[in-house]
């Protein structure tokens, strides 16, 4: 069952250097291609849009990273705890992320995802995002092969 979340039970705030750690184990829990600690510093270090999501205790729950480009903002990674999936997180952190995304005065969002991630797809599909396009051969997958990616937009 979804849980409804609201601030008063969460931390929402800017990632920072002292999240990365955190922030890169939480990728590799939930994704088998993983960006590493690495990426996520030169998204900071690239000023794009970088916010966490703790419960009170602290224990880091989810996070997002949206890109600025010209009038539109690339949601380029989002990720929640593998133990609170199906919480309602994911689509508390797309709220955040299409709030952050207006405010930066972006016409849409646009992200990329991969055909096997059903799970995400399914979440990306009910907020309303559309399919544009693919990519082929994006993304690395098992066994040296390569997996498309759909190309999602959703109107601000």
């Amino acid at each position: 069952m979804t849980a409804v979340w609201d601030l008063a039970r969460l931390h929402y705030e800017p990632m920072t250097e002292r999240d990365l750690d955190e922030v890169a184990a939480l990728e590799r829990d939930v994704y088998a291609h993983p960006w590493s600690r690495v990426n996520f510093r030169d998204s900071l270090d690239s000023g794009y849009h970088a916010w966490v999501l703790r419960d009170l205790q602290g224990a880091l729950l989810g996070y997002f990273i949206v890109m600025p480009v010209v009038d539109e903002a690339h949601l380029l990674n989002v990720a929640v705890s593998a133990e609170m999936q199906g919480e309602g997180l994911g689509r508390f952190l797309l709220n955040q992320a299409v709030a952050c995304a207006r405010g930066l005065g972006m016409e849409s969002v646009l992200l990329e995802v991969r055909p096997s991630n059903t799970r995400a797809l399914e979440i990306y599909r009910r907020y309303g995002f559309a399919e544009i396009g693919r990519r082929k051969n994006y993304y690395p997958a098992a066994d040296a092969v390569r997996e498309d990616a759909i190309v999602m937009r959703y109107t601000t």
